[in-house]
């Protein structure tokens, strides 16, 4: 099994991170189940102040080009981060259009 940590900001507004805690206590099934299906065993997200971090464990057949690509074809997937997007930010250095970016491990114990 592989580990990747992300990064994401919030837009820095007390109201909106709220909002966004809130749809994450109800995620849609069909935003799960496009996680799942892409091989993501589990994931995780951390928040400080308007910074998120989000561990994923994933199998063998995870790839982050075959996520994107089912992702860009569902409907349901585009709904979701459209509207995700109204509280996200890109971090500092990001791609037009980029979200969370992949960090890198720098310690393991």
């Amino acid at each position: 099994m592989k580990r990747y940590c992300l990064a994401l900001d919030l837009i820095n507004d007390e109201q909106l991170i709220e909002e966004y805690k809130a749809h994450h206590k109800a995620v849609w099934p069909e935003i799960k189940s496009s996680i799942t299906d892409s091989g993501i065993e589990n994931m995780e997200i951390y928040l400080l102040g308007n910074r998120l971090f989000m561990i994923m464990d994933v199998n063998n057949n995870f790839s982050f080009e075959a996520k994107r690509k089912a992702d860009d074809e569902n409907t349901k997937v585009q709904e979701w981060e459209t509207l995700m997007w109204k509280y996200q930010q890109a971090l500092p250095g990001a791609k037009p259009g980029e979200k969370w970016i992949l960090m890198d491990q720098i310690f393991k114990l």
